[in-house]
Protein backbone atom coordinates (compact mmCIF):
# COMPACT_ATOMS: atom_id res chain seq x y z
CA UNK A 1 0.00 0.00 0.00
CA UNK A 2 3.08 2.30 -0.52
CA UNK A 3 0.88 4.51 -2.68
CA UNK A 4 -1.46 5.24 -0.79
CA UNK A 5 -2.15 8.93 0.89
CA UNK A 6 -4.73 9.28 3.82
CA UNK A 7 -5.01 13.06 4.13
CA UNK A 8 -8.68 15.50 4.76
CA UNK A 9 -11.30 15.61 2.81
CA UNK A 10 -11.76 18.64 0.83
CA UNK A 11 -15.24 20.14 -0.95
CA UNK A 12 -13.75 18.61 -4.02
CA UNK A 13 -13.96 15.16 -2.53
CA UNK A 14 -17.51 15.54 -1.79
CA UNK A 15 -18.55 13.92 -4.82
CA UNK A 16 -16.55 10.79 -4.55
CA UNK A 17 -17.32 10.56 -0.80
CA UNK A 18 -20.96 10.01 -1.22
CA UNK A 19 -20.87 8.04 -4.39
CA UNK A 20 -19.40 5.92 -1.76
CA UNK A 21 -21.59 6.27 0.66
CA UNK A 22 -24.24 5.78 -2.16
CA UNK A 23 -22.52 2.66 -3.34
CA UNK A 24 -24.32 -0.69 -1.13
CA UNK A 25 -27.59 -1.68 -0.30
CA UNK A 26 -28.11 0.57 2.69
CA UNK A 27 -26.78 3.50 1.16
CA UNK A 28 -28.66 3.50 -2.06
CA UNK A 29 -32.04 3.75 0.15
CA UNK A 30 -30.40 6.79 2.20
CA UNK A 31 -28.07 8.77 -0.14
CA UNK A 32 -28.55 11.33 -2.88
CA UNK A 33 -25.47 11.79 -4.85
CA UNK A 34 -27.29 13.65 -7.40
CA UNK A 35 -27.87 16.54 -5.28
CA UNK A 36 -25.02 17.59 -3.39
CA UNK A 37 -26.45 20.85 -1.39
CA UNK A 38 -27.09 19.19 1.88
CA UNK A 39 -23.60 17.21 1.79
CA UNK A 40 -22.30 20.44 1.09
CA UNK A 41 -23.67 21.90 4.30
CA UNK A 42 -22.66 19.26 6.29
CA UNK A 43 -19.01 19.37 5.04
CA UNK A 44 -18.44 23.01 6.04
CA UNK A 45 -19.80 22.36 9.38
CA UNK A 46 -17.63 18.91 9.69
CA UNK A 47 -14.44 20.72 8.25
CA UNK A 48 -14.74 23.70 10.77
CA UNK A 49 -15.25 21.36 14.19
CA UNK A 50 -11.54 20.67 15.18
CA UNK A 51 -12.58 17.43 16.91
CA UNK A 52 -13.94 16.17 13.36
CA UNK A 53 -11.73 14.41 11.15
CA UNK A 54 -12.92 13.91 7.37
CA UNK A 55 -10.45 11.61 5.40
CA UNK A 56 -9.92 10.44 2.09
CA UNK A 57 -7.36 7.84 0.87
CA UNK A 58 -6.46 8.16 -2.22
CA UNK A 59 -4.54 6.05 -4.69
CA UNK A 60 -2.52 7.92 -7.89
CA UNK A 61 -4.76 10.94 -7.36
CA UNK A 62 -8.25 8.86 -7.03
CA UNK A 63 -10.20 9.13 -4.05
CA UNK A 64 -10.42 5.14 -2.97
CA UNK A 65 -11.61 5.07 0.29
CA UNK A 66 -13.03 7.55 3.31
CA UNK A 67 -14.30 7.59 7.03
CA UNK A 68 -14.78 10.07 9.71
CA UNK A 69 -13.12 10.24 12.91
CA UNK A 70 -15.13 12.07 16.12
CA UNK A 71 -13.16 13.38 19.36
CA UNK A 72 -15.47 12.96 21.92
CA UNK A 73 -13.99 13.87 25.56
CA UNK A 74 -16.14 12.95 28.15
CA UNK A 75 -16.63 12.05 31.79
CA UNK A 76 -17.03 8.25 32.40
CA UNK A 77 -14.25 6.22 32.73
CA UNK A 78 -11.81 8.92 34.61
CA UNK A 79 -12.25 11.26 31.94
CA UNK A 80 -11.32 9.43 28.90
CA UNK A 81 -10.85 10.68 25.78
CA UNK A 82 -12.69 8.88 23.07
CA UNK A 83 -13.11 8.29 19.38
CA UNK A 84 -15.79 7.23 17.10
CA UNK A 85 -15.17 6.17 13.81
CA UNK A 86 -18.16 6.66 11.08
CA UNK A 87 -18.95 6.13 7.66
CA UNK A 88 -16.18 4.21 6.44
CA UNK A 89 -16.44 3.45 3.02
CA UNK A 90 -13.74 1.37 0.40
CA UNK A 91 -14.37 1.52 -3.50
CA UNK A 92 -16.15 -1.25 -4.76
CA UNK A 93 -12.86 -1.51 -6.63
CA UNK A 94 -10.90 -1.83 -4.34
CA UNK A 95 -12.56 -3.83 -1.38
CA UNK A 96 -10.43 -6.97 -0.22
CA UNK A 97 -7.03 -5.36 -1.12
CA UNK A 98 -6.14 -4.42 2.62
CA UNK A 99 -7.17 -1.02 1.93
CA UNK A 100 -9.88 -1.16 4.85
CA UNK A 101 -7.73 -2.24 7.56
CA UNK A 102 -5.10 0.56 6.64
CA UNK A 103 -7.62 3.11 6.72
CA UNK A 104 -8.83 1.61 10.20
CA UNK A 105 -5.06 1.42 11.21
CA UNK A 106 -4.73 5.12 10.12
CA UNK A 107 -7.97 5.76 12.16
CA UNK A 108 -6.28 4.05 15.18
CA UNK A 109 -3.25 5.69 15.23
CA UNK A 110 -4.59 9.03 14.55
CA UNK A 111 -6.43 8.11 17.89
CA UNK A 112 -3.39 7.88 19.64
CA UNK A 113 -2.05 10.86 18.35
CA UNK A 114 -4.99 12.58 20.00
CA UNK A 115 -4.45 11.61 23.16
CA UNK A 116 -8.02 9.55 23.41
CA UNK A 117 -7.90 6.14 25.78
CA UNK A 118 -10.91 4.59 23.60
CA UNK A 119 -11.78 4.06 19.93
CA UNK A 120 -15.23 3.20 19.20
CA UNK A 121 -17.50 2.58 15.82
CA UNK A 122 -20.79 1.15 14.92
CA UNK A 123 -22.02 -0.88 12.55
CA UNK A 124 -25.50 -1.86 10.67
CA UNK A 125 -26.70 -4.91 12.28
CA UNK A 126 -27.39 -5.89 8.70
CA UNK A 127 -23.38 -5.64 7.84
CA UNK A 128 -22.18 -8.99 9.22
CA UNK A 129 -19.06 -9.16 7.01
CA UNK A 130 -18.12 -5.81 8.56
CA UNK A 131 -18.38 -7.09 11.95
CA UNK A 132 -16.02 -10.15 11.00
CA UNK A 133 -13.73 -6.97 9.55
CA UNK A 134 -13.36 -5.46 12.83
CA UNK A 135 -13.32 -7.72 15.51
CA UNK A 136 -10.54 -9.62 12.98
CA UNK A 137 -8.58 -5.88 13.98
CA UNK A 138 -9.53 -6.18 17.49
CA UNK A 139 -12.61 -4.44 18.21
CA UNK A 140 -14.86 -6.01 20.34
CA UNK A 141 -18.64 -6.30 20.06
CA UNK A 142 -19.20 -5.15 23.78
CA UNK A 143 -22.34 -2.58 23.21
CA UNK A 144 -25.43 -3.09 21.90
CA UNK A 145 -26.45 0.39 20.33
CA UNK A 146 -30.12 2.51 19.40
CA UNK A 147 -30.88 4.81 17.21
CA UNK A 148 -34.21 7.29 17.03
CA UNK A 149 -34.22 9.34 13.78
CA UNK A 150 -35.61 12.67 14.29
Amino acid sequence: MTDLTIRRATADDLPAIVAMLADDPLGATRESPDDLTPYRTAFARIDADPHQHLVVAERTGRTVGTLQLTVVPGLSRKGSTRTIIEAVRIHADERGNGLGTELIRWAIDRSRELDADLVQLTSDATRTDAHRFYERLGFVASHLGFKLAL
